[in-house]
């Protein structure tokens, strides 16, 4: 990554706002929470329908900007991120025009072909994901455990108990799903290369009869590629799930703690569907 830095450095202003928009976002997402437990244990349980209403626009407001701060950190990196694909792109095709020709051999074109049309769009989305997601995701998780412990600290205790399992699931299913990521590419630059072989040698295989010979050569190359693009997604998909059913076993164990709590008075309701929600953005 520290190769491609040069190639973001143009867009250090740009990626500055994203990561500001970012920071505002996850603020108003944990200050919703916050708010609706007012509601709940202010505005409902004193009957101040008045408290309710000033609370709830002030909801909408929050909101609206985390709302419009989204839109533009999405905007902006996609910006960053096509226009960084854009000048790998070049940098990559001026690189290539130098190569020669045992260098073209070692690499091969169809290879050539994969990364600069799959791995630099592989690029550009990774870049993508860590300016919104990378970004957000720590800032949410320690601002979302922040808050957590200032609405009940021995409830957050559950958090202590989940966290090592979420991590773990994350870790099993990464470790077997990496090798698959890496198998794909080369299968992807097999598939190009029996394409380009074929259009490049069409004239000769129609001479030589031999285009059933080639369609299976094609066929068993794209199936290759299908079988283990499907198997690493049928992995990556069991992953959400899993998390899922984790998430809602930590809430029905949030929800019986502290409805225990709140029946031995050091709770409060809206407190404890702020502390589901901060359990869920962590």
């Amino acid at each position: 990554m520290k190769k491609l830095y040069r190639f973001i450095k143009p867009f250090s202003l740009p990626v500055v706002l994203v990561l500001i928009l970012i920071f505002f976002q996850t603020l108003t997402q944990l200050y919703l929470p916050n708010l609706m437990s007012d509601i709940v244990d202010v505005g409902i349980v004193n009957g101040d329908t008045n408290f309710i209403i000033k609370t709830g626009v002030i909801m909408l407001l929050v909101a609206a900007f985390g709302a419009v701060c989204t839109i533009l950190a999405s905007y902006l990196s996609a910006k960053i991120g096509t226009g960084f694909s854009r000048d790998l792109r070049v940098k990559i095709f001026e690189k290539v025009e130098g190569f020669s020709l045992h260098e073209f051999d070692l690499v091969g074109t169809a290879s050539m072909i994969t990364r600069t049309t799959n791995d630099v769009n592989q690029l550009e989305r990774v870049l993508i994901m860590l300016m919104r997601v990378m970004v957000s995701a720590p800032m949410m998780a320690i601002g979302g455990i922040i808050m957590a412990v200032s609405k009940d600290a021995k409830l957050s205790l559950i958090i202590v108990v989940v966290t090592p399992i979420l991590a773990l699931l994350v870790y099993l299913v990464s470790r077997k799903a990496v090798p698959l990521f890496k198998a794909i590419q080369i299968k992807l630059d097999k598939v190009n290369l029996v394409l380009r072989e074929n259009l490049t040698g069409i004239r000769v295989i129609r001479a030589f009869n031999r285009t059933n010979f080639e369609r299976k050569r094609f066929d068993r190359a794209n199936r290759d590629l299908t079988d283990t693009a499907v198997s690493v997604n049928r992995l990556m998909a069991l992953m959400m799930p899993l998390m899922m059913l984790l998430l809602n076993f930590t809430t029905i164990a949030v929800i019986w703690f502290g409805g225990i709590r709140i029946n031995n008075g050091f709770m409060q309701v809206g407190d404890l569907m702020a502390f589901i929600q901060y359990i869920m953005q962590i």
